[in-house]
């Protein structure tokens, strides 16, 4: 399965918008009540992408046409991160975040803060990151982790 790595576009957002709400409804499920996911997807419509695209550095995965991946950076922030369920545990994730990585250094980032999911923690522990705290909202739990950049 071959892929490539692109900053995202504004024609992108309904695509990143589909992969976002395939992944949250078919893995983040495992983790989450209905009704979290739910509240999660308000925010993910090309609508609210094509906002995102605006204020963030955003990248895609692709396979032809079709995105199979996104992640962005805001700030120091590292936000949405998402695989197509039918392309996770295939290194597209960590292609996306080894890109991601490279923006930060380029932009002068000297610690990476990343706010995950309980499913998507062992990725980001595994890439080296760390929890430092935990946030609830309601019974979404977040947890906060960290990765000081080497440069």
């Amino acid at each position: 399965m071959h892929y490539l790595i692109r900053a995202a576009q504004p024609h992108d957002a309904e695509g990143i918008s589909r992969v976002i709400l395939a992944a949250l409804r078919e893995t983040n499920s495992k983790d989450y009540p209905e009704e979290v996911i739910a509240r999660v997807e308000q925010s993910f419509s090309p609508a609210a992408v094509s906002d995102l695209l605006t204020r963030r550095l955003v990248f895609v995965a692709t396979n032809g046409d079709a995105i199979v991946g996104t992640a962005s950076l805001d700030g120091r922030v590292v936000r949405t991160v998402f695989i197509e369920p039918a392309w996770q545990r295939l290194g597209i994730g960590q292609a996306l975040m080894a890109e991601v990585k490279r923006a930060a250094v380029e932009r002068g980032v000297v610690t990476l803060i990343v706010p995950s999911s309980i499913t998507a923690e062992p990725f980001y522990t595994k890439l080296g990151f760390n929890s430092i705290q935990d946030r609830y909202h309601g019974e979404e739990r977040t947890i906060m982790m960290e990765r000081p950049l080497d440069r």
